[in-house]
């Protein structure tokens, strides 16, 4: 499935449908260069998922958890990941597997240890069609 976005009001209102329809188990690999809007996607799906609190890349942090949501949220950054043992280090698997809803930003940077079902949703700008376009392609693997 193919949406275009025209704003990033638009972005977001995508990640609020998808975060309300949701289900526990399920597993999103985000991908997009720097700037597309990975986070503003990000914050619509926490709203769909009747998250309140303020959400904001883990970059450094590498995940952050969200549990007063309609179910749990997991939240990864893997931008910083040099080692794909960081991974194992912070415990991946309870996560990935877990009753929430994963996310992956950069998930392309963590291949090899991504689930065997999951859902990839693409970022990506086209400046032909406008500052705010982008085009966001959304596949179950």
């Amino acid at each position: 499935m193919v949406i275009e976005t025209f704003s990033a009001e638009d972005t977001k209102a995508l990640g609020v449908e998808m975060g309300q329809n949701a289900k526990p188990g399920e597993f999103y690999a985000l991908i997009g260069d720097l700037g597309v809007g990975k986070t503003v996607f990000t914050q619509g799906i926490a709203q769909g998922l009747k998250i309140e609190e303020s959400i904001n890349s883990p970059t450094f942090t590498i995940v952050q958890i969200y549990e007063e949501g309609r179910i749990p949220f997991y939240h990864f950054d893997v931008y910083r990941i040099g080692d794909i043992e960081e991974m194992d280090e912070i415990g991946y698997e309870d996560y990935f597997y877990g009753d929430g809803l994963t996310m992956v930003e950069w998930a392309n940077l963590i291949d090899e240890i991504l689930p065997e079902h999951y859902c990839r949703i693409t970022i990506e700008k086209d400046l032909e069609k406008g500052f705010d376009y982008r085009k966001i392609t959304v596949e179950e693997i």
